[in-house]
């Protein structure tokens, strides 16, 4: 599987860890969201840099993932 094409991995933006593109907000934050039971939009109201269709994309790519293993 390729990668998500809204993610981007630079050493110099948050130390390399995977952020939304055009952010500073790192993709693990959605998933902490998710696990403490807050929805994608109360994630999205939070961080307002990162839209709708980069947080779809990125749980699209990760279930693509997981159902790949």
């Amino acid at each position: 599987m390729n990668m998500c094409t809204e993610i981007l991995i630079d050493p110099d933006i948050q130390n390399g860890n995977p952020v939304f593109k055009g952010t500073r907000v790192t993709v693990d934050i959605l998933f902490q969201y998710i696990e403490t039971g807050d929805t994608v939009d109360s994630f999205l109201l939070d961080f307002p840099g990162v839209s709708k269709e980069q947080a779809i994309s990125v749980l699209e790519y990760s279930k693509g993932l997981a159902l790949s293993a």
